[in-house]
């Protein structure tokens, strides 16, 4: 029987959802039902701003102490019903569960246990000249998150906004919502005051809006598309509140011609393909000597063809399905739009993938994709697709590659290949783009995460992700 649910989190209490409409989750890997949840209305968010703003005062008011401490309480019960979280994501997201429970889940346990314990070394004040500078709580905020790290990026507004002295109301993809629900069952044990924390789902323009134009609402927090978010600040500046944007990206992956092809090759394809490509910072453009294109083609499609494609629930997959019908029709109609501007098909394509069990028939699967572009400017090396796609672009020299790296809208992540880091530190400083790695260098959870350009606004992650909860205050003291 699908998993069903009834209630918002409003105040401290589980209370019934306003609206009578419902929202249904499918399951990825088969296409089945899964669960069902209320669809919120604008009264419903209403109910939780109210509730958020009523306890702003005197949450923002308790010791830092006691703040981090909830957030610890939060952890350990993060930490023990982890299993189940995993469980949860896998089925709705359909990354496959090893992974999920490493990934999804290990990386927002992390995180909690990081704020926790971050309280004791922050700067909350200083003094400069005559002015003592303290950093308060930025007020009331509203977190709207994505389904593809769902737990993650809930994580990354939640811990460090209650850890700021903020209160907060979360709107959780409707796509993936169910692991919301667990974690508002583990804040609720945790023991925090009614109305820090408040949960309320549904659609963008019924409940999403509401927290971005409600002046009761004093930041609104956002992550998914660009698009999604053009819309967000737009609504938000009514209010002139504050915005944090985590958006899109179509990041390159730079091959310089004394790299080590073969290394940068298996490197971008494991980026590219991190939760069946739905992941804004993949690196889905492999930009290589003009030279040596078909040999990267050819290692593309063999690291490609090394991931075994299944449901999310079985022990020998590697990618899992797409979260939806309708972002599996996306990819596809991404692919089809190349091949007929002229991309040069290397593996595989619109069809579902081989293989697959008598269940998943109707399960959301797009096989692993290697598209050959000369152009930059062509659609699919422009646009994020969201899906397992990669495209290999050629380039002319450095200059060219740069150039191609910087063209586009977008400004996340990326990748410098170079025969020393030397090397490739010194093209990274012409790439805009928040985060580039070096030669494969490791992603760092207390580095800065966000983009330039239309990849966004602010930052998340370690203590740069606790300042986008702060506001500046200086007390102007006397002198002698």
């Amino acid at each position: 029987m699908p998993i069903t649910r009834e209630h918002f989190y409003i105040g401290g209490q589980w209370v019934a959802a306003r609206g009578e409409d419902r929202i249904e989750v499918t399951d990825s890997s088969t296409g089945q039902p899964w669960a069902s949840i209320p669809a919120g209305c604008a009264a419903d968010a209403e109910a939780a701003i109210a509730a958020a703003r009523a306890a702003f005062a005197e949450w923002s008011r308790t010791p830092v102490s006691a703040r981090a401490a909830a957030i610890g309480r939060i952890a350990a019960g993060f930490e023990a019903r982890s299993a189940e979280l995993a469980d949860a994501i896998a089925h709705e997201v359909g990354m496959p569960l090893r992974m999920a429970t490493r990934v999804q889940v290990g990386g927002p346990l992390w995180h909690w246990r990081h704020y926790a314990g971050m309280a004791e070394s922050f700067p909350w004040e200083s003094r400069v000249g005559n002015s003592l500078v303290v950093r308060e709580a930025a007020g009331v905020v509203g977190a709207i998150t994505p389904w593809n790290f769902p737990l993650n990026q809930i994580t990354l507004k939640v811990a460090p906004a209650l850890l700021a002295g903020c209160t907060v109301v979360l709107k959780p993809s409707e796509v993936a919502p169910i692991n919301a629900f667990l974690l508002a069952e583990i804040i609720d044990a945790a023991g925090l005051p009614p109305g820090v924390f408040n949960l309320v789902c549904g659609y963008g323009p019924e409940v999403g809006e509401v927290l971005a134009r409600d002046a009761r609402v004093d930041m609104v927090s956002f992550t998914g598309s660009t698009a999604a978010g053009r819309r967000v600040a737009e609504v938000a500046a009514g209010t002139v509140k504050r915005v944090a944007l985590e958006l899109g990206g179509k990041s390159a992956a730079v091959v310089l011609a004394d790299a080590d092809l073969a290394a940068a090759v298996r490197a971008t394809v494991s980026s590219c393909l991190l939760n069946s490509g739905q992941t804004c910072s993949a690196h889905t453009r492999l930009v290589v000597p003009r030279a040596r294109v078909d040999e990267a083609a050819t290692l593309a499609a063999a690291a490609m063809a090394g991931m075994n494609v299944g449901p999310a629930l079985a022990a020998g997959s590697k990618l899992g399905p797409l979260v939806s019908a309708a972002q599996r029709g996306r990819v596809r109609n991404h692919i089809r739009r190349a091949l007929a501007e002229g991309a040069r098909l290397v593996c595989g394509g619109v069809e579902a993938p081989a293989g697959l069990p008598e269940e998943c028939a109707e399960g959301y699967f797009v096989a692993p994709t290697v598209l050959v572009c000369e152009h930059s400017d062509a659609a699919i090396a422009q646009e994020e697709v969201f899906g397992p796609v990669l495209v290999i672009l050629p380039h002319n020299g450095e200059d060219d590659a740069v150039r191609i790296a910087n063209d586009s809208l977008y400004g996340l992540g990326g990748a410098v290949w170079a025969g020393s880091d030397e090397h490739a530190i010194a093209v990274a400083r012409r790439i805009r783009s928040g985060q580039i790695d070096i030669n494969g260098g490791p992603y760092n959870p207390l580095a800065p995460f966000g983009g330039m350009r239309q990849s966004g606004l602010g930052r998340e992650g370690g203590h740069y992700g606790l300042e986008e909860f702060l506001e500046y205050k200086a007390l102007q003291l006397r002198q002698g």
